[in-house]
């Protein structure tokens, strides 16, 4: 079974591009759903799957967060991996496909999770907001924040993978990918074609598709009058490529295989070189069948 993929909130799970991509999991919040009935929901997708991996915004309530680490911890687990991600709501959405696309493939689970740090560099995320007042989790000068006042003012943001803010008007667009995307589109009370009209056709996007604005959006960007928007790459082959062009390593904390700088599972730093030669050294001795010196 490939490793099961799981999200806090079931407006982050995007239509899938093709009838092999898998669904993913719902973590219910804890008014949803006893911690028993969450356990035993857990357990069984563990025994199923193997290996569980969890993605959910960083906009996600207290209580909810709170309950995914008591589930781990309930279960004394080393196979469930929680991925908090400072990426916008649909910018979530969109890793949660790709990351459900390559559990088919022929990664192992400790990869799967690591990825998502790789892939979500090659997401950009952001929205046309009326007002910047609330907005904190991207930085915003003191002007922006007086022309936020001005009646009918719009702003374009662009919060990963580099942060970004414009005033929309005058042919100003924000700095897009240089590579081929598609763009998703989720529009709340928010009406203008800015997105689709001119930042699309900027971006040389090659498609664009529409969704439901997520329950967290107006929470991580400080108002519901938005549209929301990211794009991605959505080939598949072009996302294995990535992954598998990355040199493996094994996590020196509870050994499962990773990519990148830090665990997916237990969230440990890559360690040293020298600490990964030995360790080689030690597995080689291992396989030879030789106790150590």
């Amino acid at each position: 079974m490939p490793t099961a993929i799981a999200v806090t909130s079931a407006d982050l799970v995007l239509p899938p591009t093709d009838r092999q991509t898998p669904t993913a999991a719902l973590i219910r919040a804890p008014g949803d759903q006893s911690l028993a009935a969450a356990l035993a929901d857990m357990n069984v997708m563990l025994e199923r799957h193997g290996y569980v991996v969890v993605l959910y915004p960083a906009s996600i309530p207290v209580a909810h967060e709170q309950r995914l680490h008591t589930i781990r911890s309930v279960l004394e687990t080393d196979r469930l991996a929680l991925l908090k991600l400072d990426l916008p709501p649909l910018g979530v959405a969109v890793l949660v496909r790709q990351l459900r696309q390559l559990s088919i493939c022929d990664f192992s689970a400790g990869v799967v999770a690591s990825a998502a740090r790789l892939l979500s560099h090659y997401i950009y995320a952001g929205a046309l907001l009326n007002s910047v007042t609330k907005l904190d989790r991207v930085p915003v000068s003191l002007k922006a924040h007086a022309k936020s006042w001005v009646p009918g003012a719009q702003f374009g943001v662009l919060a990963s993978p580099t942060p970004e803010l414009i005033k929309v008007g005058g042919g100003v667009t924000l700095a897009g990918p240089e590579f081929a995307t598609h763009l998703v589109v989720a529009k709340g009370q928010l009406t203008s074609d800015w997105v689709t009209e001119t930042l699309a056709p900027a971006w040389q996007v090659q498609g664009v598709q529409e969704t439901e604005l997520t329950d967290y959006s107006p929470r991580w960007w400080g108002t519901a009058k938005m549209i929301e928007f990211a794009a991605f790459l959505p080939d598949i082959s072009v996302l294995y490529q990535l992954v598998a062009s990355v040199r493996r390593e094994q996590c020196h904390w509870c050994g499962i295989e990773l990519i990148g700088d830090r665990c997916g599972f237990c969230s440990a730093p890559l360690a040293p070189p020298e600490s990964r030669a030995r360790a080689h050294r030690t597995r080689a001795i291992a396989a030879l069948g030789q106790g150590p010196p």
